[in-house]
Order: structure tokens, then sequence, then C-alpha cells
């Protein structure tokens, strides 16, 4: 009986002691945690991994409008009427949509090396394909933000002034002379002379001005039933719509817009918090100044954090009083949300709410914590 006592008593203590070395924590292994350094010596089987930070690519989409001076725009107002018309080629730019994406990249500065004899157990280190550890950014804040203003309107593409005229030369007929000798006399006998002249701009302007009031009179008889014959579809119209805008044009002028996307890459860093950085310059007239260019005003981007993870440094801090609690931790970053604001002067082009993970803190886990569990 004694005997079989003896031996449930050390088969319970068999299963205790087992029960305690798979529960026993990283902490009382040989496992260090440090951050990587030139002073830190990498052994055989040491794992290292390194905390995200986030990249911003800036897509900035400028509009470039040309007006060009229609070629009888002195004759608007005396034979249309018209008094709002170019009169002089003018460019302008202007900024028409900004769209920010982010990503995230290894930050070169914080690097970890975790070594270890004894095996432990967790899924944090799950690494992803950049070689990231935690990634606690929702996707939804990944999302591309853009915000559009009114495209403008004009032609897309440049092309020259048609005149508009149906004849630019005119015929003019004179009489001439020759003289021919006969019986010792000399005798005149006239002759027609044809010779082409050509139109002069008042002259040319007329007939583009009688044009295009014969296609509104005409548009105008179809619209209102009084015509003889009636087209079958709406291709009619819209051919007499092109030709009156084309006309109306060679007084009024028109103007030209194209478009052009630029891309810009910036990566904050805690010294850019509050104090707004130029990320371009930018000109009404010539648009982006680059290179040796002068003028321009400039387009500045500021991070402004809302301290959401300002907390998270203090409980940090409570948590590891001693060294040895300190390294049997995981290192990882938690981010915190910055509002992104985009100025031209006084003029706010662009502002919106981002996770960013570099002005987040730096905290640690139990290393062998489980996810999920």
């Amino acid at each position: 009986m004694k005997t079989k006592i003896r031996l449930l008593v050390l088969l319970i203590s068999i299963l205790l002691t087992s029960s305690c070395m798979t529960n026993k924590p990283l902490s009382n292994s040989s496992g260090v945690i440090l951050p990587l350094s030139d002073s830190t010596a990498l052994r055989e089987g040491s794992i290292v991994y390194g905390l995200p930070r986030t990249v911003f690519n800036i897509v900035v989409t400028m509009e470039r409008t040309v007006e060009k001076p229609g070629p009888y725009a002195q004759y608007a107002g005396d034979l249309l009427g018209l008094t709002d018309v170019i009169l002089n080629e003018n460019e302008s730019w202007a900024i028409k949509d900004i769209i920010i994406n982010s990503h995230d990249e290894l930050d070169p500065s914080e690097f970890y090396v975790i070594s270890s004899t004894s095996l432990f157990q967790t899924n944090v280190l799950a690494l992803r394909k950049e070689g990231l550890i935690l990634d606690l950014n929702p996707a939804v804040m990944n999302s591309a933000e853009k915000r559009s203003a009114s495209n403008g309107s004009g032609e897309s593409q440049y092309h020259s002034f048609d005149l508009g005229a149906d004849e630019y030369f005119q015929l003019q007929r004179d009489t001439a002379y020759r003289r021919i000798s006969v019986d010792s006399s000399f005798v005149r006998i006239p002759y027609i002379v044809e010779k082409k002249k050509i139109l002069t701009r008042d002259q040319l302007a007329e007939k583009a001005a009688k044009r295009l009031m014969d296609l509104r009179d005409g548009k105008q008889l179809i619209l209102t039933g009084e015509a003889t014959v009636f087209p079958q579809s709406d291709a009619a119209i819209n051919e007499i719509n092109r030709m009156e805008k084309a006309y109306t044009e060679l007084f009024t002028g028109k103007s030209i817009s194209e478009v052009f996307s630029y891309t810009y890459q910036i990566t904050p860093s805690k010294s850019m918090i509050n104090k707004p950085a130029t990320l371009i310059q930018f000109s009404d007239h010539t648009g982006p100044v680059t290179g040796t260019m002068k003028g321009g005003k400039p387009v500045t981007i500021e991070f402004v954090p809302e301290k959401k993870t300002k907390g998270l440094t203090v409980l940090n801090r409570l948590n590891t009083k001693t060294e040895s609690k300190k390294y049997d931790k995981l290192f990882y970053r938690v981010p915190d949300v910055v509002d992104i604001r985009i100025n031209m002067g006084s003029e706010k082009l662009f502002n919106s709410r981002k996770l960013i993970y570099q002005f987040g803190e730096v905290i640690q886990l139990p290393a062998n914590y489980i996810i999920g569990k």
C-alpha cells in the first residue's frame, strides 16, 4: 500500500514539473532581443527583423490652359456684337487633383536581433514579404485619397484656325492695249487681263460672319419646323453645331487644355512634425518650377500627429523596470494617426488623415505571445 502511494506521488510530481517546463517564459532561457548595431554579435540561428516606416507617393495633376485669340477678334463687336473675346495669347496653370498613396518599407534605423538557444512558440514573427513585423495598419487607411476639381473646357489638342472663307482670292479684270504696226502706222488693240487679288482681312471676316449667320438661320429653321427638308437623325444638327462653334472661335478665340501628372515621393520623419516642408514650387504662368527657373509659390506639406500612441511610452517604461525584462520582449511599432495638410500659401489643396509608423511609439510584446489566443 505504501509503495502505491509513493508511486502516485512521484507521478504527480513528474506531471507538475513537465507542466511548469512547458509554460516556462523566454526570460528564464538564454534568449536575448537587442537592437541591431555594430557592436551586436550575430550568432548562428539568430533572427533579424525590421520595423516598418510609411512612405508617401504624392501624385499632383496640373492643367495647362493656353488662350489663343481668333484671327477676327477685332471684328467681333462690329460684325457679331461680341464683346467678351480673347484678344491676347495667354498661358495659365492650375493644380486640379492631388492623390496620396502610402506604402510600407523597412526602416533602416529599426532592425532587431533575436538570439535564443531554446525553442519558443509564437506566431508574432509571421514576416510579410517586405520583412515587416506586426502590420497594424488597416487596409482602409492605405487606400488612395483623391480630391478632384472640375475639368476645364476647351480643345484637348492644339490645331490652327481655318479662316472659314469659301474663297481667298477674287479675280480682277483690266483692259490692256497692245500696239500693232499696220501699213506704217500703229494701231491699239484692246485685250482682257485677269489677275488674282488676295482678299483683305476685313473681307474674310465679313464672309466668315455671313457664313456663321447662315448656319444659325438654317438651324433655326430646322428646329422650328419651317425647313422644307428635315434630317432623319441628329447627325445634321451635330455637324451644324460643330461648324458654328468653329466659326464663332474665329472671333472669340479658343482655350486649349492639357493635363500633366507629376509624382513626388516623401518619407516623413519626426523632425518634420508641425513644420511645413516645401514639396514643389508652383507658378500660375509656367507650372512646376524646376532647375534654374525662378519664381512660383511654395506648395508645402505638413504632418500634424494626433498623438494617439503617446501614452504607450509610459506603459512601456513601467513594464520594463529591470534590464533583464527588457531583453526578452519583442520590439514593435504602433502607428500614429497623422493629419496631412498640403497648402499653397493660404489656399488649402489637400487635407486627410493617415497612419504613419515612424510617428508612433516602439513598444514591447512578450516574445512567446500567441496572436489570436
